[in-house]
């Protein structure tokens, strides 16, 4: 089944094409500052994949409008399903409860909304204090936490969490626009078990949330060996 939409908008830069689709990239206007805050299109990417299917966008350049394209397999009526693709296997993995930290209210809240269509328990917290009492209530299993919040920052957040009994259980991510060398040692010596950086691909977070929780050391050497 192929599904096509156009429009007139502010079109794509060819440059931009390969990485739309990723969590937190914008399509860069000359004229005008876009609101958008980049996860649309990585959502409906990570929800055409969970069907198998694909998406691409196609657009002449800035200011000529663009083409999306959703291709899902067909399937007849009555058919066993063969066995699907390694992205749709993502779905299998078990719910869990998140938290998902972020003074960026929206950012924090469309993540969110992505994670409860996979079958997830979500709270979202909009700085490090919030964030600490909402871990206090929910005892999340999993965190995702931005590193520059305000009132306690993200390795603050993390280095509470471990410090709480039952912490090192606790599947801890950074999911940042710090994507330097220097950045990532911070947050293995904050205690993150992996440190995602934005634009984070809808797949990889799917595929970080399929691990079993373990403790900082076990999860870090795991991550290093996918």
């Amino acid at each position: 089944v192929t599904i096509a939409v156009s429009d007139n908008g502010i079109g794509i830069r060819p440059e931009a094409l390969s990485t739309i689709f990723q969590m937190f990239s914008r399509a860069a206007h000359p004229t005008r500052h876009s609101a958008g805050l980049g996860i649309g299109l990585g959502l409906a990417n990570g929800l055409v994949e969970l069907h198998g299917g694909t998406i691409t966008a196609e657009s002449a350049g800035p200011g000529t409008g663009s083409r999306f394209v959703v291709r899902l397999p067909l399937v007849q009526a009555g058919a066993l399903p063969e066995e699907p693709p390694a992205a749709h296997q993502h779905q299998r993995a078990p719910s869990r409860r998140i938290l998902v930290a972020d003074d960026n209210v929206d950012a924090a809240t469309t993540l969110g909304e992505l994670l409860r269509l996979l079958g997830h328990q979500v709270e979202t917290a909009y700085d490090g204090e919030d964030a600490i009492r909402m871990f206090t209530r929910l005892r999340p299993d999993t965190v995702l936490l931005d590193i520059g919040m305000p009132k306690k920052n993200g390795y603050e957040v993390a280095r509470w969490i471990r410090a709480q009994p039952g912490g090192d259980e606790v599947l801890l991510a950074a999911i940042t626009g710090w994507g330097q060398a220097a950045d990532k040692a911070c947050a293995e010596q904050a205690g993150f078990n992996r440190h995602l950086t934005k634009p984070v691909d809808v797949s990889e977070l799917m595929a970080l949330l399929a691990v079993t929780p373990a403790s900082p050391g076990a999860t870090n050497r795991a991550a290093s060996n996918m």
